[in-house]
């Protein structure tokens, strides 16, 4: 690795990675909605389609991670557009600039998830797995089509389909804490649901394993090999804070509060696994599940 242009790089995954990478002495070239404040710094309006690329054209790694979250509150028609519009319109201006060739990085990493799945139930949910029904599957299809372009340039273009990333510092987890801690933690619904998690420290170490390997493309499950019951997350966190976690949240109620989003992030089953990953000897450290929650304790 040389120069990395970073996207999205003042968000949770996005800060870790700048940490990750500057403790390994890797430059990274912030790409910023706002006037560029440093001469490391490009200023970029994805709303205009307006992108210095030539300013980039000595970074040979571009991740993109922008997105408006999925869990800030109910799904209005204006929260959906602006969710999908934040996603699928970066990505296509990036794509655009690949295309026309004025700078050609050796991978583009765009940030995908595994909604793109849908409610998968009991099945095992590799990348061949088609896409599923509902509103964040439809979302990770059109955001993933508009690397496309740069694809058909010659890029390698790796869509990396996040499970729930957890970190004390931040994402699901933070928002989780104050609950178990309270001793109100418990299962969403029956509990059986499947949830694929990866701890912050380990996608980091995922995303520098599909900079390096070029046999990486296309779609890749950026998640722990091993899938937890949701109930078995709950006691998991609940033993981390030496808490209780038998407060069980009936399904009716995460569908009267949270709606479509509720059903979509909480309530459906996902388990999936990183067939790409584990193919190409990606090491992953052992406890998915309890790496990520592993100083929630401390937190």
């Amino acid at each position: 690795m040389s120069r990395i242009a970073l996207a999205g790089g003042s968000g949770f995954v996005g800060a870790a990675l700048r940490r990750h990478w500057a403790s390994r002495g890797v430059e990274v070239v912030p790409l910023v909605r706002r006037p560029a404040e440093t001469g490391a710094e490009v200023a970029w309006d994805p709303e205009t389609g307006r992108l210095d690329a030539a300013r980039l054209a000595d970074c040979d790694v571009l991740v993109n991670l922008g997105g408006a979250s999925i869990a800030a509150g109910r799904w209005t028609a204006r929260r959906k557009r602006l969710i999908r519009e934040s996603r699928v319109r970066p990505t296509q201006v990036l794509a655009a600039a690949l295309r026309d060739g004025v700078w050609r990085p050796r991978v583009w990493i765009n940030a995908s998830a595994i909604g793109y799945y849908g409610d998968g139930g009991e099945r095992e949910l590799d990348e061949s797995a088609p896409q599923g029904a509902g509103f964040l599957a439809s979302v990770c299809a059109d955001w993933e089509a508009a690397t496309r372009p740069a694809e058909a340039a010659g890029v390698r273009v790796v869509r990396l389909r996040l499970g729930v990333v957890l970190d004390p510092a931040g994402g699901a987890l933070a928002k989780l804490l104050p609950v178990y801690r309270a001793g109100l933690g418990g299962p969403l619904g029956d509990g059986r649901a499947w949830m694929s998690v990866i701890a912050l420290d380990e996608l980091c170490r995922v995303v520098d394993t599909v900079v390096g390997d070029t046999r990486l493309t296309g779609a890749v499950n950026a998640v722990s090999p091993e899938p937890v019951r949701n109930a078995a997350f709950a006691a998991a966190l609940g033993r981390s804070l030496r808490r209780p976690a038998f407060v069980r949240t009936p399904a009716w109620l995460v569908r009267g509060l949270l709606g479509e989003m509720g059903r979509e992030t909480l309530l459906a089953s996902q388990r999936a696994v990183p067939r790409a990953l584990l193919a190409c000897g990606h090491r992953f450290r052992p406890g998915g599940l309890t790496g990520g929650i592993r100083s929630a304790d401390h937190g």
